[in-house]
């Protein structure tokens, strides 16, 4: 596989290594379920590659989130054709990362990737709940005759008993509503995310102590975010969006994220360069909490 670009910005070689690094980034150009837009073989590479242009100081928390450490892994790839088995290498390669301590940032990639490195965050971290922004519910119990789809991810999630809490859901299915109904899982709607700042942390304070976070890039409004294989409209904006990952990461203890569904449009960067920076700024959140 080819390399890719490397770091989270200009880093010095003493910043960026994975024995001295606080988190550790694994890129994963995983697409194997995509339904609409394909392309997010990509993202990794779109994400880093933008990162290289970010500045590193953070004038909302008058810090440099880089300081860290920001150790980029190569990226991975799992080699099983069968999703079960392939979801199997990346959950090992997941899990080795997160027992030697580190913050992890999966990379994708399409969602689908997002319950390895649930499931090895669990092992390594017990009790956990997930977070998940997203344009979709992804609960359907399988999609296009897989139940390892990308639409189908927050089901398995939620089916190995893992609490949820979902923000910015405004594509669904009737039976993932009536899942919705049924277990009373969390969620804030997308036609309420202009009451987001209200109604998050309640349905947060609900979640266990230690968070892991799925970022959807579909979240955000599309003409804000074009890049991804299935844009809906309405949708989240930064700064909003911004000051709800802050209290997550104020108020919970974030374990490891990871972000997906970029699919990277050709001579069109700012959609690379809003994961990139989204990302840092959980960095900078992570920082924040010490």
């Amino acid at each position: 596989m080819p390399s890719l670009p490397n770091n989270f910005g200009l880093l010095e070689p003493e910043e960026s290594d994975y024995a001295t690094s606080r988190v550790a980034v694994l890129p994963v150009p995983f697409e194997r379920t995509t339904s609409y837009g394909k392309g997010t073989t990509g993202g990794p590479a779109g994400i880093l590659r933008a990162s290289q242009s970010m500045e590193l100081w953070d004038e909302e928390l008058q810090s440099e989130p880089y300081r860290l450490g920001i150790a980029t892994l190569p990226a991975f790839l799992p080699e099983a054709f069968d999703m079960a088995e392939a979801l199997a290498e990346l959950r090992e390669e997941c899990r080795t990362h997160l027992a030697n301590g580190k913050f992890l940032v999966t990379l994708g990639g399409e969602h689908s990737l997002t319950q390895a490195p649930v499931l090895a965050t669990r092992e390594v971290h017990g009790e956990i709940g997930v977070v998940q922004f997203d344009a979709h519910s992804d609960l359907r119990e399988e999609f296009e005759g897989t139940p390892y789809s990308h639409a189908s991810v927050m089901k398995r999630i939620v089916d190995a008993g893992i609490p949820t809490l979902a923000v910015g859901i405004r594509s669904l299915s009737s039976p993932e509503a009536q899942l919705i109904r049924d277990r009373n899982l969390p969620v804030i709607w997308g036609h309420q995310l202009d009451r987001a700042a209200e109604l998050f942390p309640a349905l947060l304070a609900g979640l266990p102590e230690k968070i892991y976070l799925t970022f959807d890039i579909d979240f955000f409004d599309p003409a804000l975010v074009p890049a991804t294989g299935t844009p809906e409209p309405g949708g989240g904006h930064w700064y909003p969006a911004l000051a709800l990952l802050r209290h997550l990461f104020r108020t919970k203890r974030v374990v490891a994220m990871d972000l997906v569904e970029l699919a990277p449009l050709g001579g069109q960067p700012a959609s690379d360069f809003l994961a990139a920076k989204l990302i840092y700024k959980c960095l900078g959140y992570l920082q924040e909490r010490g």
